[in-house]
This record gives C-alpha cells, structure tokens and sequence, in this order.
C-alpha cells in the first residue's frame, strides 16, 4: 500500500536538509508532501528538488497545514498517511514500525508517555507542564490514550475520511487533542518513541496555542463531538 508523510513547516530549511534524506534510508518506498506554511528561509525550494510541496499562502497554521495534507493525500489515493515534525524531535526510525502498525490498527502514535517512551534534552519544567497537560485531556475528555499532544502519528485511509467530514477546527496542541478525541473509536496503538528536542529554528508555541490547549478540551466534551 502507498505511504505519505506529511511534514508541515514553516521556516524549517536547516531541518530538512538532512531530514528528508533520513527519512528515506529508513522508508525509500514512502512518499514526503511537504505542507509548507509560504516559508520566506528556503524551505519550499529546498524541498521542490526531492519532494511534493504544497506552498500554502493563506489560511496558515500546524492544524489546517495537516488538513491540506490529508485532502492531498485522499486525492492520490495514499492508503497510509503517517504526520510527523521537521525539526528531528520525531526520529525517522521509528517510521517503518507505524507504518507497520497499520496493518493491524487504524491508527498508530509515537507516544512519549508509555513504557520505553522517553523525552531528551527538557527541563524539569517542561517535562511536568506536558505530564500535566496530558493528564488534564485525558481527565476532561475520559480518553484512554497516553500521550493526546503527540504530532507522530499513522493513520489508515479510512480515519482520514472520517475526521474531514467535519474537519478540526483547533489548531497546534489544541488540534492534535481535538483528533485524538475524533478517533477514540477507532483502534488505536501507541508505540514507544524517544522525544528530542529540536536541532534548528525556533519552535512555533506561543501563549495563544497554550492558551487554545486549556480550553478546547472542554469544548470538544460539551460541545461539538
């Protein structure tokens, strides 16, 4: 079956230099969209000379990026779309067992969370601000997923159609909780992976995205399911 990863960035050259061909040692059959958010760094020429790139002028941001992604991916007929991050904080190793996983689940998360997942290079801090947050989804919404704000995921052709007939409306940490709750339904595994933090560029979070995080939960348990 045909595999795409999508990869949105914004301003992330440094990273995919290297990344783009490590993914490919670990997945040469896989195919990488990039959902470019108009990158002014190089980006998107770097990526035309060894991938797809959708350069996406308007309507920007990490949820509606993945979205396009899966709307392209529906539209070439890919049967196993994997999302995953640009700055090394997802290794590329680990892309053949999800891939793998969807053989038997619908869907498979790279989750830090769960017996043999681990975070490198965080402080104290950051370390229990994610913890709490994790626990706080999973308290609000019942969820029995260990890790709701991992972007490392696979998903079998048939989930994809399901979350686009009423597509996310969150977006960063926000919008990788409002899928999780989407495709509880489903059959999930969660698989162990290593969290690093990143190598180049400056991560995208901000007091708007936190912000989103806290209250979205609620939304999505009151109000639209």
């Amino acid at each position: 079956m045909k595999s795409l990863i999508i990869i949105p960035t914004l301003n992330e050259r440094d990273n995919l230099i290297a990344l783009i061909p490590e993914i490919f040692r670990h997945v040469p059959d896989a195919e990488i969209l990039i959902a470019d958010d108009h990158s002014q760094d190089g980006t998107k020429e770097l990526a035309r000379e060894r991938v797809t790139v959708l350069d996406r002028i308007t309507d920007r941001g990490y949820g509606k990026a993945v979205l396009d992604g899966f709307r392209w991916a529906l539209k070439h007929e890919f049967k196993r779309i994997i999302t995953m991050d640009a700055d090394f904080s997802h290794d590329p190793a680990i892309l053949p067992a999800l891939i793998s996983q969807l053989s038997t689940s619908d869907v498979a998360i790279g989750s830090r969370y769960i017996r043999g997942g681990e975070i490198q290079n965080w402080s104290l801090h950051r370390r229990m601000l994610s913890r709490v947050a994790n626990w706080y989804v999973r308290a609000v919404l019942g969820t029995r997923i260990q890790d709701n704000t991992t972007g490392y995921m696979g998903y079998r052709r048939g989930v994809i159609e399901g979350l686009l007939v009423y597509p996310p409306l969150a977006e960063g940490y926000a919008f990788l909780v409002e899928v999780k709750y989407r495709i509880k339904n489903f059959r999930i595994a969660e698989l162990p992976i290593v969290y690093a933090e990143r190598r180049e560029g400056k991560s995208k979070m901000s007091w708007k995205i936190i912000w989103e995080s806290v209250w979205v939960p609620w939304k999505l348990r009151f109000g639209r399911k």
